[in-house]
């Protein structure tokens, strides 16, 4: 019996270091080293910097790795992101992806965002009577009533209730979406939680002085360290905030934002003071060297930004042993998530004195700090592994195409696509 073909769409995917795309690239090449043929149609590497890189410009559009074959198409990416632009970004991909030929997979994985490009797709295969999974990441309809956009939240509502109800399934990452897809959104499809994972190595006891001075910290520098993107969702603004207030009362509390994305310049036009630094993004390497070097990790969120996503920075954080400090509602998932992880302390959004004041706090109490932070690592293997996460998309697709799944053996190579 020929390996069951699984073709993922989606616009983010590897070399791109954040947000959806690791988890793309880990689900994809996990299944096809499960002995799944697995194909993925994504676009060039442009997040979180809006822009493709010199060094990812010349990636092949076709190529194949860890047994995926993968097809990059070119479409429009924006500089300045509002509504409109960002819309034209996801039907530019949509386009594309739907003008492409995707040979004959017996079911087609749609990865939302982009929620635009993922209806064009499910409606081309529909009319291909091929069966949709939606995967969904960030919920569209919430993010637009959390930003105060009620001119379109109707019309995004309903375009994503339809992309659901259209689907086979629908895979999310928190038992909150499940609720709202149901129960807000009217989804009648079913709804499976499958839930992100850690994608890092274990990054305890990565602490290296040397890394320190290479980034400019000073031994008694207490470094709390945000990495990710810098766009409007994580409301960075309050951190620059909490900075100056550093500096002014002299603390020793150091801010450091590592990466990018379309707020960067805005929040380094606000001005620059010693508590502040600001880091570009980094390789692997570097980039969990600079974690294990920091005393903890931030997330920081827009007040009002309540169910929408749960970072993906989070599961990155929960493997480094570090404690986490949280700017977040109380009504948040992420707020939800930090409880019952138990690894790190939660403060409002939009508070520099308080963010400022607990990071303070953390610092005078180390034990507690080491507690926090060993919770992280436990909560990861308890509930972020890649085999749990594995195990259950494995299911939902044998779910989807009416049969138990069988998992085959590795396979060096799998048959191309017609």
């Amino acid at each position: 019996m020929a390996a069951p073909r699984i073709l993922f769409i989606g616009v983010n995917y590897a070399p791109e270091p954040t947000g959806i795309g690791p988890y793309t690239t880990g689900m994809a090449e996990g299944l096809a080293a499960r002995g799944w043929d697995v194909r993925v149609l994504t676009s060039f590497p442009h997040y979180p910097w809006w822009e493709v890189p010199p060094e990812h410009a010349t990636l092949p559009a076709r190529s194949r790795a860890a047994d995926v074959e993968v097809h990059r198409l070119h479409h429009y990416i924006p500089r300045e992101h509002k509504m409109a632009t960002r819309a034209a970004h996801e039907i530019s991909f949509g386009r594309r992806a739907v003008a492409t030929r995707w040979g004959r997979p017996d079911a087609v994985v749609l990865v939302s965002p982009a929620l635009l490009a993922a209806r064009m797709c499910a409606a081309k295969a529909r009319l291909s009577g091929i069966p949709v999974v939606t995967w969904v990441q960030d919920i569209y309809t919430l993010g637009v009533s959390e930003a105060g956009s009620g001119a379109g939240e109707k019309a995004i509502a309903r375009c994503e209730s339809g992309l659901a109800n259209i689907s086979e399934r629908v895979v999310v990452i928190h038992d909150r979406f499940r609720r709202l897809f149901t129960e807000r959104l009217g989804v009648r499809r079913p709804v499976d939680v499958v839930r992100n994972w850690s994608h890092v190595p274990d990054l305890r006891n990565r602490r290296d002085p040397a890394v320190r001075r290479r980034l400019g910290w000073a031994d008694d520098d207490v470094v709390v360290l945000h990495a990710g993107a810098m766009g409007a969702k994580q409301g960075l603004e309050s951190v620059v905030r909490a900075s100056q207030l550093a500096a002014e009362r002299g603390s020793n509390v150091r801010f450091v934002l590592l990466g990018d994305g379309n707020r960067r310049a805005e929040l380094e036009a606000m001005g620059a003071n010693p508590r502040l630094q600001f880091i570009d993004p980094l390789g692997d390497d570097d980039f969990h060297a600079a974690l294990g070097a920091a005393d903890m990790l931030l997330i920081n969120e827009r007040p009002g930004l309540t169910e929408m996503s749960v970072p993906s920075k989070m599961t990155t954080y929960f493997a480094t042993g570090l404690p986490v400090l949280a700017a977040v509602d109380e009504s948040s998932t992420t707020f939800d998530e930090m409880q019952a992880a138990g690894a790190g302390v939660c403060v409002p959004p939009a508070e520099p004195a308080l963010l400022l004041e607990a990071a303070e706090r953390l610092a005078a109490d180390p034990a507690r700090a080491r507690a926090l932070g060993a919770n992280g690592p436990a909560y990861r293997e308890r509930l972020l592994t890649p085999r749990s996460a594995l195990d259950g998309f494995e299911v939902m697709l044998g779910q989807t195409l009416h049969q138990p799944v069988r998992v085959l053996e590795p396979t060096a190579t799998t048959a191309r696509w017609a």
